[in-house]
Parts: structure tokens; sequence; C-alpha cells
């Protein structure tokens, strides 16, 4: 058995105490927000998990129930967070963030990501390779067997080929799925193709969602002006839905949205695309505006979605 003798014990510790304070771990409140370290995990698990229950949160996190049961009252109270009875078991509450839990939680999750980004920003490329494998070890060697199992797909950015898969794939399914024919089609090509012409890539990106070799699904990011990034294209294959790649396609557009310095976002969508809308929803987007038109071919109801970043 270890002892405080063993030196790999101490260096264990000393790890943890080095660490704890890179991240400013120690400090009264977590990144100059008014939350703690642990108010602040808590906060980001329930933005990025799909309506979690209070004590999937507790056990995730390791946390006492009790007094995750009263830190997420004062959320309420604050107005952060709303809890909706779960349909299939009464004594389950589902958690969301309220429109001004996101807007609070926003800044939060922006500031994490700059702390990263200058941690890694004063590292040379050798560098900043070693240590990510090195994390990436550390994560590994300790979960061990407890491993979580990797999502059965992969998120990339576009390479060669794939804008054309883009506009074959949204001509085919939506054709199927709402009868949208050829003014459809051409649509998704014209914005496809002035993604390639115009492409910025300090501020525009395109994503491809791959599973088992082929893609399924996709989306992009594009300038619409200086200060608004327009998202465009979400796209998830039928036989890859319910994996979660739709929103997880939607949070990379985001998160880059924000690292790109836009203020806010927008989206053009129709009032039948139940899937897509409700990705939107998860998000924090609101619609601000909604028109009836005919511009796919068939009578439609468009709506404009917008994001404050």
């Amino acid at each position: 058995m270890a002892t405080e003798a063993d030196p790999d014990v101490g260096a264990v510790r000393s790890f943890n105490r080095f660490y704890t304070r890179q991240i400013g771990v120690l400090r009264k409140s977590y990144l100059n927000s008014p939350f703690s370290l642990t108010e602040a995990r808590v906060l980001f698990e329930v933005a990025h998990r799909e309506n979690p229950s209070a004590s999937e949160l507790a056990k995730d996190l390791d946390l006492d129930p009790g007094y995750l049961s009263r830190l997420l009252q004062r959320f309420e109270e604050r107005g952060l967070v709303s809890r909706q009875p779960s349909l299939l078991d009464g004594r389950q509450h589902h958690l969301a963030l309220t429109n001004r839990g996101r807007k609070t939680f926003a800044p939060l999750d922006r500031h994490s990501r700059e702390q990263a980004a200058a941690m890694l920003g004063r590292l040379g490329a050798p560098d900043r390779e070693r240590l990510i494998e090195a994390m990436h070890t550390i994560e590994t060697v300790l979960l061990g067997a407890h491993a979580p199992e990797s999502p059965p797909y992969r998120i990339r950015t576009h390479q060669a080929g794939d804008i054309g898969w883009v506009v074959w794939r949204h001509g085919v399914l939506y054709a199927r799925e709402y009868g949208w024919g050829a003014p459809f089609e051409a649509l998704v090509a014209e914005i496809a193709s002035r993604f390639l012409r115009e492409f910025d890539a300090t501020r525009e990106r395109c994503w491809i969602a791959e599973k088992d070799g082929r893609n399924v699904g996709s989306i992009f990011l594009v300038k619409k002006t200086r200060d608004v990034g327009q998202l465009r294209l979400l796209l998830v294959e039928p036989e890859a839905r319910g994996l979660g790649i739709g929103l997880r396609l939607a949070e990379e557009c985001v998160a880059f949205a924000r690292e790109a310095g836009y203020k806010r976002m927008t989206l053009w969508t129709q009032a039948n695309l139940d899937r897509a809308q409700h990705v939107y929803k998860k998000l924090g987007f609101q619609i601000v505006r909604e028109e009836s038109h005919n511009l796919l071919g068939t009578p439609a109801m468009g709506r404009t979605w917008e994001l404050d970043l």
C-alpha cells in the first residue's frame, strides 16, 4: 500500500496542488464570476446535457444529493434553472437553463474557453501536443475500465467533396421527407457555392459528422455581418438520428461563433422542421420573426431565430 513516504504519492499531491492553482480552483469565485467552481460545473452540465435529472447530476458529479438540491433551489430562486416533472417518472424532475440562465452562463463558458486558450497559446506546437497527450493519458489511465464509450460518430471540418455531398443529401432527403424540389436544392447549392468561393477560415466553418466512415450530418457557420454569424444547412441522416449529432453539431457552431468574435447568431428555418427547432431551443435561440413564403416550391412558414452571444 502506498504511504506518505512513497515518492509517487508525493508526485500526485504535488501535481494536484500545481493544477488547482493553475486553473484557479482555490479562489473564492470561479473565473471572476459570482459562482464557485462547483456551481459553475453544475451550470455547465445543465447547459450541455439533454434535460438531466438532479439524481443523475449527483451521481455523475459525486455530489451529496442534499447539497445539490439546495444549490439547485438557489438557482431556481435566481431564475437560472427550471424544473419540469418527468413524464415517465413522477419522482424525477428534468432540469434546464432558463433564458436568464443561458445569458448568465454564456460569459462564464466563454471565459473558461479563453482561459484554456491562453494556457495553450503560451506553448509551441510540440509542447502543446505533449500536453494534450499527457492529459488524455491521465484521463484514460484513471478511468480505466470505467471509461465511457466514445460516441459512435466523429465531428470534423470539411474536406474535398463534402460540400457537394451536402447539396446532394439536402436535395434527396428534403424531397423525400417534405416534398421540397428543385427550388430548395438550388437554394442549398447557392449557399454551398458561396461558402466555397468566399470562405473566410477565421470566421466561417463547415462541420461534418461521420459514422462508420460515412458522412451522416452537416452544419455551417457563415459570416452574415461583422457582428452576426449565420447557422446554415443543419442536416442529420435518418439512420443517425437519436444519437445527439444535431445538438453536437450546433454546439460546435455556437462555440466557434463565440471564439470568432460574433456578438449574435441568426438562422432561418421552417416551422415544420421540429427536430431542428428542438436543437435551437435547447441552445437558447429565440424566434424573432415569422413569415409565409413560397421560396421552396411549396407554401411554407419561415422562422428567423437569434441568439445573443
